[in-house]
């Protein structure tokens, strides 16, 4: 056992600490659907982006990440476009508004407001709710690998062997101590809803941020006292055509690992990378736990702020562990035990630095905090497939009459039901690398095609939507067991037949009920290939004026995704003490903060808070009802 008895009590205050929140919230969390899935649209933005943010640093990513920044140094820093990481931009600039217009519990429910209630309707909402599910699943798979590879570093299996009854192969022990951690984070995320994992998240957040400059603070008192032993070209994070990183005669297998991974045409890469992360973030954000965030706001506006906050908090403190643990690792290589079943597991460069390097009860804070990101984005995917089965499944389908007390059982076996999915997945997948990337370069590459058409024009239909969907999804998940090598280099293929699939199933049926496009193009006001439609409604309201700020959208996002870098070197900068590189990425970074406060922050739409849409079985409002919005601000 590699833990003290003061990280132990660390660890062990934590769990009592998010176990109550859960209890705590139980009761509230019953009250009816919008409050379990939604925490009942009364959460302040502020709040749900520390959630939002605590969501994203997870364990499985975070290995991930320190990783990349050891193998590939500064230029690891455009790899995680692959999710892409630059989507919050989007959503803080006008995707976030438009969602929470929408004023739906979930993604799947979306598709009512954008193509009403028909035979093909049902198609599409049926198609999102299997890919919301898959993805749900895979996410989940992916956090319960890492974290059993993480905990297994400080708690050896040799230690707990002699009391398992049963054998348990070397290769899934991991997947065996993500499964005893996992039961823990069920407990308190079925129990307490959106509310619960909000407010634990905030907790979790700032457990992780003083682990993080603790962490920071080691690695710059390290690297005063050593020299960094890394390739040329590790310190910088611009490229060429390749990659051009050789680290031979320093760490000779880390050649290999650069091979393997398929990243050595880095121009390639990048250049894929960069199309499928753009087509992505017009696509909005896919049916997880950010979405469900989004909808979760009181108001467009704060989706926007909350969408924004996420990037400003999350980044900085994120890279200051990752890039403090990297260089602990490059400074003190030969004391890390990397090697598992014969091969160096670069996976394992977090657990095994913070085990040499953390001292008492700091390793039990970032143990703690670390434990915590990963209990949060797991309850946070879980939520989210909740929402779906029990939104989506059991309400739309099977009880739509279902009393508050047995839609809460449902949140329940729902919640139980998805995590042993989960865990059957997590024990076919080889890493966490691979499961990533399948996630996010074929699963997703099949989504994108029919979700950016369906913002964007207006002929688009349900119809289109499905044949779309399913056109994308089915090869994605078909390619891999026929398909070696990186899963973005088929994104292309994905996207040509799920984008075939779109318009072929939109010109072969009719045009959505054009009073449903009225209704959606009033209440979301998208910009866009929308003329016909917007000929329609100012012929009805003389007065009605529509998006024109595209160019000031596009000039935002820009300026906004510099903003993002310039966040992500900071820190980076700042723990391997560069200091020219330190002071001009702050200046750049103030100016975009200068101009994103006059053309972005300034102009969000004065929106009135929003509530969600009431039962259909209930008593219906008057007109003046506040709880009807009628948003023409924007």
């Amino acid at each position: 056992m590699k833990l003290s008895a003061i990280d132990l009590c660390i660890i062990i205050l934590y769990l009592v600490a998010v176990a109550s929140i859960g209890l705590f919230m139980k009761n509230r969390a019953k009250e009816n659907k919008e409050a379990y899935l939604l925490g009942g649209n009364s959460l302040p933005w502020y709040a749900l982006g520390v959630s939002n943010a605590s969501g994203m640093f997870d364990i499985s990513g975070t290995m991930w990440m320190v990783m990349l920044a050891f193998v590939y140094g500064l230029k690891s820093i455009w790899i995680p476009w692959l999710w892409p990481s630059f989507n919050q931009v989007f959503l803080m600039v006008f995707l976030g508004i438009w969602l929470r217009r929408s004023n739906v519990t979930t993604g799947a429910e979306w598709m009512l407001t954008r193509f009403g209630k028909t035979k093909s309707t049902t198609k599409s909402h049926t198609i999102v709710v299997i890919f919301a599910l898959l993805s749900c699943l895979g996410f989940l798979a992916y956090g319960f690998i890492g974290l059993g590879k993480f905990m297994e570093i400080f708690i050896p299996w040799s230690a707990v062997e002699p009391y398992v009854p049963f054998e348990v192969p070397a290769a899934y022990v991991p997947h065996l101590y993500g499964l005893a951690f996992t039961l823990f984070a069920v407990f308190y995320s079925i129990l307490g809803g959106m509310s619960s994992i909000v407010w634990a998240d905030v907790l979790q957040f700032i457990i992780m941020t003083v682990g993080a400059l603790v962490v920071g603070y080691i690695a710059i008192d390290n690297i005063a006292g050593g020299t960094l032993v890394v390739p040329e070209g590790w310190t910088t994070p611009f490229f060429g055509a390749t990659l051009d990183l050789d680290w031979a005669g320093i760490i000779d297998d880390v050649n290999e690992k650069i091979k393997e991974d398929g990243f050595s045409l880095f121009g390639i890469f990048f250049s894929l990378m960069l199309f499928k992360g753009i087509l992505a973030s017009l696509a909005g954000p896919t049916p997880n736990y950010d979405m469900q965030k989004i909808l979760s706001t009181r108001s467009p506006k704060d989706a926007a702020k909350m969408s924004g906050f996420v990037s400003l908090v999350l980044i900085p403190t994120r890279y200051l562990m990752i890039i403090g643990f990297t260089v602990l690792a490059l400074l003190n290589y030969e004391q890390l035990n990397l090697e598992i079943g014969g091969r160096i597991d670069y996976e394992q460069i977090l657990p095994s630095a913070i085990v040499n390097f953390a001292p008492t009860g700091i390793l039990g804070l970032i143990l703690a905090g670390l434990l915590s990101a990963f209990i949060g984005t797991f309850a946070g995917t879980l939520n989210a497939a909740q929402a779906y089965i029990v939104n989506d499944i059991y309400l739309k389908y099977w009880n739509p009459k279902a009393s508050n007390a047995m839609v809460s059982n449902m949140n329940y076996l729902t919640g139980v039901v998805v995590v042993l999915l989960s865990v059957v997945l997590g024990f076919f997948a080889r890493d966490v690398n691979s499961l990533l990337q399948w996630i996010v370069s074929g699963l997703y590459g099949g989504y994108i095609a029919a979700n950016v058409l369906k913002w964007y024009w207006w002929r688009f239909n349900s119809n289109g939507f499905f044949w779309g969907m399913l056109s994308g999804i089915t090869p994605a998940l078909i390619f891999p067991f026929f398909f070696d090598g990186l899963d973005l280099y088929y994104f292309p293929v994905l996207l040509l037949l799920s984008l075939a699939g779109s318009i072929v199933g939109t010109l072969t049926a009719p045009p959505t009920d054009t009073e449903t496009l009225k209704s959606f193009y009033r209440k979301v006001r998208p910009w866009g290939f929308w003329k016909p439609i917007d000929r329609l409604v100012k012929e009805e309201e003389p007065d009605f004026k529509e998006n024109n700020d595209f160019w000031r959208d596009a000039f935002n996002v820009v300026i906004g995704v510099v903003a993002q870098m310039c966040l992500t070197l900071l820190p980076i900068y700042l723990v391997i003490q560069m200091q020219t590189e330190l002071l001009i990425t702050l200046a750049i970074f103030l100016l975009c903060a200068a101009v994103l406060k006059k053309t972005w922050w300034d102009t969000l739409p004065e929106d009135r808070p929003m509530t969600p849409p009431k039962d259909p079985n209930a008593a219906k409002p008057s007109k003046k009802d506040p709880a009807i919005v009628a948003d023409n601000s924007y």
